[in-house]
């Protein structure tokens, strides 16, 4: 008997992907644990595993394409022995094409009406279909057409003056007599949208450019951090941090891990500050729930980690309680994976409170925006010598700022001040670190 294989929920946020790259054809014989699709989530791209084994009768859905729902049939697995003509059949839930077969029928009939010698049957309603398809196939930057729908402009009447023939808005103005410039303002408060037009006026109006499809993951990103911005009321806090002690202490391990092959790192330190920090000032390791409260008793700091696709933060989970050296081999090996896109989403899901160092930029000071529904999150920036007061007198020192962002719903100005505090005494005194 055949089996539909459905788009699988990887996450437990998940409610749609890209089917990224299909590993199997039709006609593939599969068994149980076989990879057969990569599907890429808001987060990372992951491999689909047969569960049954049998045939691919048929491919509903072609790799490449993005939004499928979780549930969505997207492929049809012939059972042992069956014949793969008798699963055909059920591909005929993919009967959606009819409606699609009925554009491309309209498509003869727009040259009819560009040829403009046959204008006797058109209705209102007809001609601005053939417009809409005339513009389809013509070169013209999205703020020409838009305009040229406004006004009721024919783009297949005009000739463009941007690179490779492209209709600009300028082509629309000498259309219009010349007297584009002003009208434009006009026709964007036409239903087409304002915002949308003057946002368009920035980059479309015969600049070289290119349109580039947002990733799933890049479309998270804007979601969640958007919402966050809008929706949580940050508090910032700023200190500055001696580092020479801790960067003495980093000295001293490394030479010792060197035959153990493990090599720390600043932040690496900084992953275990910022968790000793959490667990000495519990306040600040929370979420805020609506009407609760969440208070954590285990510190899982999330880690920005830049990848090409974008950010995301991986997690050392009960940081308080690990060495240096587990720190930073566990570091190493997810950030390896995330930017293979091979993390599982348990490794970047969740966390208490997150850290993002942009030191290694030589960015000075920035304040990070909270990842939700954690309550904070600590930006770092570079170390550098400068002058600096110790003991009364004064000196040069490497010093680092350190910038918390608090949610002010779920943290107070104080408890915040308070983890700044703990934070910076075990960077200038990096002995409890090692505790």
């Amino acid at each position: 008997m055949s089996i539909e294989l459905k788009m699988p929920a990887l996450s437990p946020t998940m409610e749609e992907g890209t089917l990224a790259k299909w590993l199997v054809k039709e006609g593939d014989t599969v068994a149980s644990g076989d990879i057969l699709a990569e599907i890429e989530t808001d987060k990372a791209t992951m491999e689909f595993e047969a569960v049954d084994e049998g045939t691919i009768a048929k491919i509903l859905v072609a790799e490449g394409s993005d939004g499928v729902k979780v549930g969505t049939p997207i492929a049809i697995l012939a059972g042992e022995g069956e014949e793969i003509s008798a699963a055909a059949p059920a591909p005929k839930a993919e009967a959606a094409p009819p409606p699609k077969v009925e554009e491309p029928k309209i498509e003869p009939a727009a040259p009819a009406s560009g040829g403009g010698e046959t204008p006797s049957a058109p209705p209102a309603a007809a001609t601005s279909t053939p417009k809409a398809d005339a513009s389809n196939r013509i070169k013209a930057s999205p703020l020409a057409r838009r305009l040229a729908e406004a006004q009721g402009i024919d783009l297949s009447t005009l000739k463009g003056s941007g690179p490779g023939g492209r209709i600009v808005r300028a082509d629309l103005g000498k259309a219009a007599g010349g007297a584009m410039s002003a009208p434009a303002p006009t026709s964007t408060a036409a239903p087409a949208g304002l915002q949308s037009v003057e946002t368009e006026l920035a980059f479309t109006d015969g600049v070289p450019h290119e349109a580039i499809k947002l990733s799933n993951m890049r479309k998270t990103i804007a979601r969640r951090l958007t919402e966050s911005k809008q929706q949580i009321p940050h508090i910032y806090l700023t200190l500055e941090a001696r580092l020479d002690a801790l960067l003495k202490l980093r000295g001293e391990l490394n030479a010792g891990l060197a035959n153990r092959g493990v090599k720390l790192s600043v932040n690496d330190m900084l992953i275990k500050a910022l968790a000793l920090a959490l667990v000495e000032v519990p306040e600040c390791n929370v979420s805020f729930a609506g009407d609760q409260l969440i208070k954590y008793h285990r510190a899982d700091i999330s880690v920005a980690v830049s990848i090409p696709n974008g950010l995301i933060t991986p997690i050392i989970a009960g940081a308080e309680d690990k060495s240096l050296s587990k720190i930073s081999t566990e570091m190493q090996d997810l950030a390896g994976r995330a930017k293979e896109g091979k993390l599982q989403p348990h490794e970047y899901q969740g966390g208490t409170a997150s850290l993002s160092n942009m030191g290694m930029f030589g960015i000075k000071h920035f304040e990070a925006v909270i990842n939700p529904p954690q309550a904070m999150i600590m930006a770092i920036g570079a170390g550098e010598k400068r002058p600096y007061v110790i003991d009364d007198s004064l000196q040069i020192a490497t010093v680092m700022s350190a910038t918390g962002s608090f949610d002010h719903r779920a943290i107070d100005g104080a408890d915040g001040a308070r983890l700044m505090k703990a934070f910076k005494e075990l960077i200038e005194s990096p002995l409890g670190l090692v505790a």
